[in-house]
């Protein structure tokens, strides 16, 4: 058993041959015609716009890009792409966002650092001086136990364990 499918259907293009008794040599669809006169009005508002007077050879120059671009655009839609189809994919191409290319920013320059007339020192906390002057005054800041002496300050890291002095 053979299923048919509706292809048959829409292969069938809808084709203007011209008029009755004097068709012309070529096959357009109706889709084409109009595709067409909108592209050739383009392209004379653009010969215009670029200063290219109204004469014989502009305006079969015109016709010539028309046929050119119209038979690309009509390459491109048919009954499973119309051109209601295409023309929103090609505007939705052309309004998407795009991922920026260049940074936001630039260079620091020398103007956005701030350079003061005097070098920053640290801040004095009330506590530490006060305490010291008071034991220089009681007498005990400037003895040092036995004990204390023999503490030296180490540079060794905390939790690294280094051979035993002799």
């Amino acid at each position: 058993m053979r299923v048919r499918t509706d292809d048959e259907v829409y292969r069938v293009d809808a084709v203007w041959l011209g008029p009755p008794r004097a068709t012309f040599p070529w096959r357009a669809r109706y889709v084409a015609w109009g595709v067409g006169l909108v592209v050739f009005l383009l392209v004379l508002a653009v010969e215009r716009r670029m200063g290219i007077g109204f004469g014989f050879i502009s305006t079969g120059w015109a016709v010539v890009i028309t046929v050119a671009l119209t038979q690309v655009i009509c390459s491109r839609i048919g009954h499973e792409r119309p051109l209601s189809a295409v023309l929103v994919m090609w505007l939705r191409e052309l309004t998407a966002p795009r991922e920026r290319s260049s940074g936001t920013g630039g260079a620091a320059s020398a103007a956005q650092i701030r350079v003061r007339n005097h070098r920053p020192r640290p801040a004095e906390t009330g506590r530490r001086r006060p305490e010291r002057r008071q034991r220089a005054r009681s007498g005990r800041g400037g003895r040092r136990d036995a004990v204390s002496s023999r503490r030296t300050r180490s540079k060794e890291v905390r939790g690294v364990r280094s051979p035993a002095r002799p």
